[in-house]
């Protein structure tokens, strides 16, 4: 058992930033932080409790924090800030951990971390035990869930834009409007360095096996392979289409012809009017290349 009154003699004096997006899962980050901040600091941590007016404000936070040395940058929040502060941590040793509070969390799936007890979540982070993982690079852009790129982008793009509902419900809604007009896409993938052409729903390149909250889109995938898992959904009726979506989110895709999937180093995908999504957030106009970089980031978990 715990004694709160007894801080950890291993975190005493140890300095770590706690970088917040308040407003993760309907204000589920602020709550969280507080939580955490207190159950981190009587830990006997030195904690730096950082907050962003915005995105731009919160990376240069993420930067600062790296390159002042901090023995772990923490997040509270959801998968959209973990992407930010993976910018800041990559490849530097730096580990990252997370309390999380957003309405996916699919990084905390990933790495089995407590998704509503924030004191759980922080004693994960007090414990300090690191894992070592790979990350997917585009540039100099890295992701370390799903990148989407093709009907699942597109459902993205409306789903972001809508207000109401929450959740995946969202999602859901948001597909169905997309569905009436949705024309297959002409893709040119380069696998590895070999060529593929097809007309596909959508294309999926997975770090991991899941985005979106738990849509497991690049089932199998591994985060510790030195690989990136493949996804393409080939040319199907609509009416298939709606019959195959939810199982193609679920990993059991058994049966369903029009899935393809492939594991390779590097992939280039190239579609004409496709704007990528990765970890829930917009990433960029195809074409991209994207390489797996073994080992890129260590987390605490």
């Amino acid at each position: 058992m715990h004694d709160p009154a007894a801080p950890d003699r291993a975190a005493r004096g140890r300095e770590i930033a706690l970088l917040t997006n308040p407003t993760a899962g309907g204000g589920r980050g602020a709550r969280y932080r507080d939580v955490a901040l207190a159950r981190l600091r009587e830990s006997g941590f030195v904690v730096r409790n950082l907050e962003g007016r915005d995105a731009d404000e919160a990376a240069d936070l993420a930067r600062g924090c790296v390159a002042d040395g901090v023995e772990a940058l923490v997040l509270c929040g959801g998968d959209g800030l973990v992407h930010l502060g993976v910018q800041a941590v990559a490849g530097t040793g730096v580990p990252l951990g997370l309390i999380p509070s957003g309405t996916g969390n699919d990084f905390a799936r990933y790495l089995g971390l407590p998704r509503a007890d924030p004191v759980a979540a922080a004693d994960r982070v007090i414990a300090s035990r690191r894992r070592t993982i790979d990350l997917a690079r585009s540039g100099d852009r890295w992701f370390v869930t799903v990148l989407a790129a093709g009907f699942d982008a597109i459902v993205n793009e409306r789903a972001n834009a809508m207000a109401w509902p929450r959740g995946q419900m969202r999602y859901n809604l948001a597909t169905l409007a997309e569905l009436r007009t949705f024309r297959p896409i002409p893709y040119v993938l380069q696998l590895d360095g070999e060529s593929a052409e097809h007309e596909a729903m959508l294309v999926a390149v997975g770090n991991g096996p899941s985005f979106g909250g738990g849509l497991r889109i690049t089932e199998g995938a591994l985060l510790d392979d030195g690989l990136l898992d493949v996804v393409v959904i080939t040319r199907m009726s609509k009416t298939k289409l709606v019959r195959s979506y939810p199982r193609l989110f679920t990993g059991r895709i058994d049966g369903v012809a029009e899935y393809v999937h492939r594991r390779v180093r590097s992939v280039t995908v190239a579609a004409p009017g496709i704007v990528s999504y990765a970890d829930g957030e917009r990433f960029g106009p195809l074409p991209l290349t994207i390489d797996c970089v073994p080992g890129a980031l260590e987390v605490v978990a």
